[in-house]
C-alpha cells in the first residue's frame, strides 16, 4: 500500500507490459506528486504520473526498444515501449528537468490507489504563460465499491 499523501521520496522500479522497458526510478517528491493533465496528449492516454528527475531514472533494460514522440514545441519527449506501446515516462515541456513517470509502470502500484489525483490545466500550459503559472482543471476522484 502507498501512501499517496507523502512526499517523502521513494526509488522504484518500473518497465512496460510487455517487460521489452525496465527502469527504476527515484520519484523525488513522492507519491503527493501524483497528476493528471488536459493537454492533447494528457488527456489521450490517461495516465496518473509521478515526479522524478533524469538523473534519478535510470533504464535497466530496452533502451533500444523505448521510441520517443515529440509535438508542438519538441520539448517534451514522451517514451513508450516500440513494442507493446505503453508509455512509459515522459520529459516535461513545464520544467525539462523533470519527468512525469507513469504510475501504471511501477512495480507494486496501481493508479487506482490514487483516491483523488489533481489534474493540471495543459489548455493553459505554464510554459505558454509569462509567468510560469500552473493551473489547476480539478480533481479526479477515485471510489471502490464496497462489494465483495
Amino acid at each position: 500500500m502507498i501512501d499517496e499523501n507523502s512526499s517523502d521520496p521513494v526509488t522504484l522500479s518500473g518497465s512496460c507490459h510487455c517487460g521489452a522497458v525496465r527502469f527504476t526510478a527515484t520519484l523525488t517528491e513522492g507519491f503527493a506528486s501524483a497528476r493528471r493533465c488536459t493537454c492533447s496528449i494528457c488527456r489521450m492516454r490517461g495516465a496518473v504520473a509521478v515526479t522524478s528527475t533524469p538523473d534519478a531514472f535510470t533504464l535497466t533494460k530496452g533502451e533500444d526498444k523505448l521510441a520517443t514522440y515529440r509535438f508542438n514545441t519538441g520539448v517534451a519527449e514522451h517514451h513508450f515501449c516500440s513494442v507493446c506501446g505503453i508509455y512509459t515516462h515522459h520529459k516535461r515541456r513545464s520544467n525539462p528537468n523533470e519527468l512525469g513517470v507513469n504510475v501504471a509502470c511501477l512495480e507494486g502500484v496501481s493508479p487506482f490507489d490514487f483516491r483523488e489525483v489533481k489534474v493540471h490545466d495543459g489548455q493553459r500550459h505554464p510554459s505558454d504563460d509569462p509567468e510560469h503559472r500552473s493551473h489547476s482543471a480539478g480533481v479526479l476522484r477515485f471510489e471502490p465499491t464496497t462489494e465483495a
